[in-house]
């Protein structure tokens, strides 16, 4: 009968204990900027910056709206838009200072949005240990993106 008790205990515990989201599919319910989203997990909605990207603010209360940043947000929107079926993965660290659960997003048909984002010229790579998985593509693709001279490479050089 002891077993049986912590089991109905551990349960109780796992239901109410409002933890976060296991890693898997969702819908895109708003982009809010070019590096931060609303996304339902099955009728839980979360807030979800994209990890190891930047984009210009858009939306930042105490900073102007930066080169690039309508377009990066508007990239985003595009590339996310309502309803879009997507797998977020989480990283070492779950969450921001903000509260904002850490995902690097791919979309159904398989696109990595986060890697898409800087490829484009809309993003570039940031590095917040420990969660670094996909750093050294970023870089990569910013590479790229800049001797291509897409996006804020082009539009934002001083």
């Amino acid at each position: 009968m002891g077993g049986r008790r912590w089991f109905w205990i551990l349960l109780f515990l796992a239901a109410c204990s409002g933890g976060d989201p296991a890693p898997n599919s969702a819908t895109v319910v708003d982009v809010v900027d070019g590096d931060t989203m609303v996304i339902d997990f099955g009728g839980r909605e979360e807030l979800v910056r994209l990890i190891g990207i930047d984009t210009p603010e858009t939306v930042h209360p105490d900073r102007p709206v930066e080169c690039f940043g309508p377009e990066a947000s508007a990239f985003a929107a595009a590339l996310l838009p309502p309803g879009v079926e997507v797998e977020v993965t989480r990283d070492v660290v779950d969450r921001d200072d903000y509260g904002r659960l850490l995902g690097y997003v791919h979309r159904a048909d398989g696109l990595f949005v986060n890697e898409e984002m800087v490829r484009q010229g809309f993003a570039v790579p940031l590095r917040i240990e420990p969660n670094t998985t996909h750093f050294s593509a970023f870089v990569a693709a910013a590479q790229a993106a800049e001797t291509d001279g897409l996006g804020l490479w082009a539009a934002c050089r001083e």
